[in-house]
């Protein structure tokens, strides 16, 4: 009898062993990147829409045609696929009696990005890389700086992060049609990658947008692996 109590509690024991393991394998799971802990999202994230009209309560239409599953929206659409607001010269935007400084998406895309051309930046260099590349394309000082307090986290702890900044693609896949038609549209989408080494890659060339008139100007990026 002791001998069968002995090897019951034995195992007992291993049970217990392999649940604790068990449970211990499924809380291990987080939502983090990198070494940085920054979180693990997928997808197309923060494209934020800003406009700058010529005058004050401007009644400005923005349609967004995206060819994917659209995740989050602030404000929500009024209208299909669209909305419309009134905006002021300093980019402020009324929306059903709220005041927002951008329009807000996120999305999970049906169609990938390319890396034909880019650049492999050293993670401690992503800063200084950042804030010349994204004035080249014709971004201003403060959306520079958002744009650069929701990335610089991801990625300057990383060896090395590749970098593409989309065109046709992007322009294709997520259609923006604003209504009336700006002098001036910029959309600067940044797709990329951590590494762990450095990866050749042909330069990518930026042009510089002549920024005059009605402005709208959007941002986003996409971290694909």
């Amino acid at each position: 009898m002791k001998r069968r109590s002995i090897v019951g509690m034995i195992l007992i024991a291993l049970l217990m062993g392999l649940v604790g393991c068990t449970s211990a394998g499924s809380n291990s799971t987080d939502r983090t990147v990198g070494t940085g802990g920054s979180p693990a999202d997928s997808g197309d994230l923060k494209p934020v829409i800003y406009l700058y009209p010529l005058e004050d309560n401007t009644e400005i239409s923005v349609r967004l045609d995206y060819d994917g599953n659209l995740v989050d929206l602030i404000p929500e659409f009024n209208a299909e696929n669209t909305w419309n607001v009134t905006a002021n010269r300093d980019g402020k935007i009324t929306f059903e009696g709220q005041t927002y400084d951008y329009l807000f998406w996120e999305g999970d895309p049906n169609y990938s990005y390319d890396f034909y051309s880019g650049f492999c930046v050293k993670g401690e260099d992503t800063e200084k890389f950042l804030n010349e590349k994204l004035a080249i394309l014709g971004l201003n000082d403060s959306e520079r700086a958002e744009f650069i307090e929701f990335w610089l986290p991801m990625m300057e702890k990383n060896p090395y992060n590749m970098v593409s900044f989309q065109g046709s693609t992007y322009n294709r896949g997520a259609k923006l049609t604003v209504t009336p038609e700006p002098d001036t549209l910029i959309r600067v989408f940044m797709a990329w990658y951590p590494t762990d080494k450095y990866i050749k890659i042909n330069p990518q060339y930026l042009e510089t947008p002549l920024r005059g008139g009605f402005t709208v100007v959007e941002w986003g990026g996409n971290k694909v692996k």
